[in-house]
């Protein structure tokens, strides 16, 4: 069959453009986002005084942690020196 020349196409509907794994993959997309949003909604974020008062337990903590690792290190290396003179 043939279509007569002086008639426009019909548009056609975007789900039938695309092929359905596009149309999955921009559902999946769809959901993550969604997912995304609804989860960023149930977060507690803290005020000021708390992230300023965990910030301080952090650096702390990270302070303490790499001074023990030094010292681990250097008697490591004090014992290895001792060892293999």
């Amino acid at each position: 069959m043939t279509s007569p020349t002086n008639q426009k196409p019909l548009k056609k509907e975007p789900s039938e453009i695309k092929e359905p794994s596009e149309m999955k993959e921009l559902k999946k997309k769809k959901n993550f986002l969604t997912s995304t949003f609804d989860e960023l909604k149930l977060v507690v974020w803290p005020n000021k005084q708390q992230l300023f008062s965990e910030s301080v337990a952090v650096i702390i903590m990270v302070s303490f942690s790499a001074a023990a690792i030094a010292s681990v290190s250097r008697f490591y290396g004090w014992a290895a020196s001792q060892i293999f003179r």
